[in-house]
């Protein structure tokens, strides 16, 4: 993504079939327990714990545990459910921010769910089922990774028949009309795959706003967005423009739709803030305080000049045990890169966890130094990076069900550049990953070698955390933009979280092999670099593809970020043979042969990347995404799907949320629970219930 990210994409252990801000994929080959970071008690209690709950279409839906939540002091458990709520208030605005008609089909769905009164145990009935399923893990009827529309496998003639068979007084029908209208209206929506096919379409040479689906624009064709956008500064310290609004044309007029408290989402945001200020009356120290007053005053006004301002305080808030993302953050879902999809993550410090990637944190400016950019790009003083691993309490909007495996923020460059960053490993969400995937399979089809899967199988989880860490930590916050380019929403536009992702993938990748992980103590030897290029050059040539339909080319930013970067060292490597692409008993293999030539290649791209960042290279950034890093060889690709049907893994993870319920004393809350859900549907069917608070149309 930008310069910060939610890691959905940087795989879990390793060889997983991959999502920085990405999903949570199956599947990982390694089998051993988690690092020592990890203490032996947590691992028992969490091996305990039935991780897996509903599996549909191509997703396994897991749980996860809050260890420690039970110790927390009352100020901190009142402080994590207060924020909790907020989280959960915005629910209903990332399914107003993908699709203008999110809101009211999940009303529909949420009717006939609960309220049919037909046969439930008929086929037909499991495939309206598992369309409800997919739509509430997508947070709409666009796949949550691969962004095309889904249908329901079921006809349309028994779907009408279940809509009809449903309290019709529950139904979203407008004024006056009937539920055959309604059917009607609604019947394009959910069959007719030409209606708003894809959620974003990155697709060069062609209007990537009008042909996206997501409902950050209306009535404009991408040159009058960037001619609009073209009037801001955005130099040096100036805001995130666009970064909280909808753009439209309104009587022939270009204008934004900003959301905050009176504005867009009004209603949602309202209750955010409510949250908001009561858990600001329970913060642990000053500075927290600081940090939710500003978010409160933000939402509020709308400016993105208050965004900041909060923005720098959470970076400072270093101290508090209890932390929160919530906003509208990341712009993967907008195809030119500004708007941001409403999200919040309610965490808690894993103590133990955060030695890693703190040791990592701690030596940011030796990272940068070190590093093979020109020296003109490098930051000479790199700000404080804080560095830690987190207990997920609470996720939701574009967080969740599929969740991000680790989180660096603020976005923006000139805050990092001048404040830093925080850069956080969501530590039970890959406890309870590693869990589900212990029974592998991946690893033993396609693995090369007896050598790659023993490598993988002691070093892989290590590896991959080791990633994800650097990856996310001195990743994103290493570089700089020249003076004077602009920010790269502008430069590189619809190819910017694309070449983002690949250079803070290559600073991980250039590292992994560098004995300075042993000298600070987070890898015992360079053999965990090694498990890490065979899992990423597996993934990114191979078992990616995995994801892809026949005859479909890469179109999301972190599939393309991992075979630019993977595909590039391979061109440039072949003269000296550095990895090759090998044929055994008719099936297809990753070799490596030089680990020290690829990590020189690997330091090569990153280098250029940089330049085309720092310079602001729109073309040269092009051609690198589309020359490497979209095209699919169908021969290859037809042979992994084949190989990898028999396995039966679902390719995709994502997780119920655990619940937050306050123990009430004389009308004070005098102890907060955890539970645990176990079923996926009844917790979507709960918060519909419970967090509905936007109109269907907004």
């Amino acid at each position: 993504m930008k310069s910060a990210n939610l890691l959905k994409s940087l795989l879990l252990p390793a060889f997983i079939i991959a999502n920085c801000s990405s999903p949570v994929y199956a599947q990982t080959a390694s089998t051993n327990k988690k690092p020592k970071s990890t203490t032996s008690t947590k691992t028992a209690k969490t091996n305990t714990f039935d991780v897996e709950a509903e599996a549909f279409a191509d997703i396994q839906v897991l749980r996860f545990q809050v260890p420690g939540f039970d110790q927390l002091p009352l100020k901190q458990k009142e402080l994590a459910y207060y924020l909790s709520e907020a989280a959960l208030a915005g629910r209903d605005i990332i399914y107003d921010q993908k699709s203008k008609h999110g809101l009211m089909l999940r009303k529909m769905l949420e009717t006939a769910y609960t309220t049919y009164n037909g046969n439930k145990s008929t086929s037909d009935w499991k495939k309206f089922e598992e369309y409800c399923g997919r739509f509430w893990f997508s947070n709409g009827y666009h796949h949550h990774y691969a962004n095309d529309k889904f249908i329901p496998e079921c006809s349309q003639q028994y779907f009408t028949s279940v809509i009809k068979n449903s309290d019709a007084k529950k139904l979203p029908l407008e004024q006056g009309e009937t539920v055959d209208a309604f059917l009607t209206r609604i019947q394009p929506l959910v069959y007719d795959m030409s209606v708003e096919p894809k959620l974003v379409d990155l697709r060069p040479n062609i209007d990537n706003i009008v042909n996206s689906s997501v409902n950050f624009y209306e009535g404009v064709t991408q040159k009058e967005v960037e001619d609009f956008y073209k009037k801001f500064d955005t130099k040096g310290n100036a805001p995130s423009w666009g970064l909280n609004s909808k753009t439209m044309k309104q009587n022939g007029q270009i204008v934004e739709k900003v959301w905050k408290v009176g504005g867009m989402y009004s209603s949602a945001i309202t209750r955010i803030v409510y949250w908001l200020d009561k858990a600001a009356g329970v913060a642990e120290n000053d500075q927290q305080k600081k940090a939710l007053q500003l978010l409160s005053k933000y939402y509020q006004t709308g400016d993105l000049k208050d965004f900041d301002e909060y923005s720098i305080a959470w970076v400072n808030d270093v101290n508090s045990r209890i932390d929160v993302v919530n906003g509208f953050i990341e712009v993967y879902n907008d195809p030119i890169g500004k708007k941001g999809s409403y999200e919040s993550v309610v965490s808690m410090k894993d103590m133990e966890a955060t030695k890693r990637i703190k040791a990592i944190a701690d030596q940011a400016q030796w990272f940068e130094d070190n590093s093979p950019l020109m020296p003109e790009h490098k930051k000479k003083s790199v700000k404080g990076i804080t560095a830690k691993a987190i207990t997920v309490i609470m996720e939701s909007g574009d967080a969740s069900p599929s969740t991000p495996i680790g989180i660096n923020l603020p976005n923006a460059d000139w805050i990092r550049k001048e404040h830093g960053s925080k850069s956080v490993s969501l530590s039970n969400i890959i406890e309870s990953s590693n869990i589900a995937t212990a029974k592998g399979g991946l690893l033993n089809e396609f693995a090369i070698s007896d050598e790659v899967k023993a490598r993988a199988r002691k070093w892989g989880t290590l590896a991959a955390d080791l990633h994800t860490d650097m990856h996310e930590c001195i990743g994103h916050a290493s570089g700089q933009i020249n003076p004077g380019v602009e920010t790269t929403d502008k430069t590189l536009k619809n190819y910017a979280s694309t070449l983002e992702e690949a250079r803070a993938d290559l600073v991980g990748l250039y590292f992994a092999l560098d004995p300075k992980l042993q000298e600070i103590g987070v890898a015992p030897t360079k053999e965990v670099g090694m498990a890490e290029y065979d899992s990423y050059m597996m993934n990114a040539l191979m078992t990616q593809l995995t994801r892809l339909k026949p005859g479909e080319q890469l179109e999301e930013a972190h599939m393309r970020n991992r075979q630019t970067n993977a595909r590039w060292v391979y061109e440039k490597g072949k003269a000296d043979n550095v990895v090759e692409l090998v044929k055994r008993n008719g099936k297809t293999y990753v070799q490596v042969n030089d680990y020290n030539k690829l990590r020189n290649l690997f330091g090569q791209l990153l280098r250029e990347i940089q330049r085309i960042k720092s310079e602001g290279d729109y073309n040269a950034g092009r051609d690198l995404v589309e020359n490497y890093g979209v095209k699919v060889d169908p021969q290859l690709h037809n042979e992994i799907l084949q190989r990898y049907a028999t396995l039966n893994i679902k390719p995709y993870r994502g997780f119920i949320q655990p619940k937050l319920t306050p123990v009430m004393k004389s009308g004070q809350i005098a102890d907060v629970k955890v539970e645990y859900p176990k079923s996926f549907y009844q917790q979507m069917v709960e918060y519909g219930q419970k967090y509905a608070l936007l109109p269907v149309k907004n």
